[in-house]
């Protein structure tokens, strides 16, 4: 694994009136860079990722909608035992 250094973008002096251009091509260069080292998911991978997240919102979503008819019957029966 190869070791970057990271450049100061500052300026000891403030830059002036056009350090931002100096700052701003230094930072395009570095995320050019990081860029080119992202590892990108295949086709299968991203399917598979998303099967996952569909499944696990619907099993969150039948495990809540279960404990809110719980604790609504339970609401219902408080209220009706105190006669609200």
């Amino acid at each position: 694994m190869r070791s970057t250094k990271l450049e100061s973008v500052r300026e000891p002096s403030g830059g002036g009136v056009f350090g931002w251009w100096g700052r701003s091509r230094t930072f395009l260069a570095q995320v050019r860079n990081e860029l080119e080292r992202v590892t990108w998911p295949t086709w299968k991978e991203v399917q598979a990722t998303t099967f996952v997240v569909i499944l696990t919102s619907i099993m969150f979503g039948i495990y809540l909608w279960g404990i809110d008819l719980v604790l609504d019957r339970l609401a219902r029966a408080l209220f009706q035992a105190f006669g609200v």
